[in-house]
């Protein structure tokens, strides 16, 4: 059966949906051409105008380029997600696209960094949980991030000081056992260039290009439930989903 147009969402933005998903649970994988935008207007009945917009929302949000002499092929590879996106696809069960997985390399109580401590709200020096994990996207490390939960936090869900991936992803894991349950967060996101312990994790010369970012995971009460930082090698898009309301 050939896709239909609903008049929820724009013509565009569902075809947009559409071939996103395909993108994110693997039916399209990483440098695979996708639909020209005439066969994009064909299939969905949909006018060139609207078809080439819907290729350009998927160039705009880092997930297909165009590859002179082939196409438009997927870039999914090349795309960072947002720490809401990590949390949702946890929730959901889709914690890694297709071609990426985990090695978690500590899983540890350690005294709370400045740094650290302030973002959560607890004493300098107090034990606070320190997960690291590294990321590699068809085998190459594509990003190296922390995940800091209060002390306490540990006491009801010790499997967060085990080396191991949880299978269930970290928050949701948390939220089965603590309770806790995410309702905000924030981002936030510098360029920089890579130190010692970046290029040694990653595998990068020193002083190259790296996203660096941190984040704020909270309760409904404002409370916060994780802090996150990571770095990313460079060449990767950020991608991030938003509604506009009026």
């Amino acid at each position: 059966m050939s896709p239909q147009v609903h008049r929820t969402d724009p013509p565009y933005m569902q075809v947009v949906k559409h071939i996103k998903s395909e993108i994110e649970s693997g039916v399209l994988q990483d440098g695979q051409k996708i639909d020209s935008v005439r066969n994009i207007g064909a299939k969905w009945k949909i006018s060139l105008a609207t078809a080439t917009k819907v290729v350009s929302t998927l160039k705009a949000e880092g997930l297909v380029r165009s590859e002179p002499g082939v196409g438009t092929i997927v870039t999914r590879g090349h795309s960072a997600a947002s720490a809401k996106d990590r949390v949702v696809r946890s929730m959901e069960g889709r914690i890694y696209a297709s071609n990426e997985r985990a090695e978690i390399r500590a899983a540890e109580l350690t005294p709370a960094p400045e740094d650290v401590a302030d973002a959560l709200g607890v004493p300098v020096g107090s034990d606070v949980v320190r997960r690291q994990r590294l990321t590699l996207r068809d085998g190459m490390p594509s990003s190296a991030s922390t995940s800091w939960f209060k002390g306490e936090v540990a006491e009801v869900a010790p499997l967060l000081l085990e080396q191991k991936r949880l299978p269930q992803g970290t928050p949701k894991y948390v939220e089965e056992k603590a309770g806790l349950v995410p309702a905000s967060g924030k981002d936030q996101l510098r360029a920089d260039i890579a130190s010692e312990e970046d290029a040694a994790v990653l595998g990068i010369p020193l002083g190259s290009p790296v996203l660096r970012k941190q984040n704020w995971v909270l309760d409904a009460e404002g409370d916060v439930i994780e802090f996150g930082q990571s770095v990313s090698v460079a060449r990767r898009w950020a991608t991030y989903n938003y509604e506009i309301s009026r």
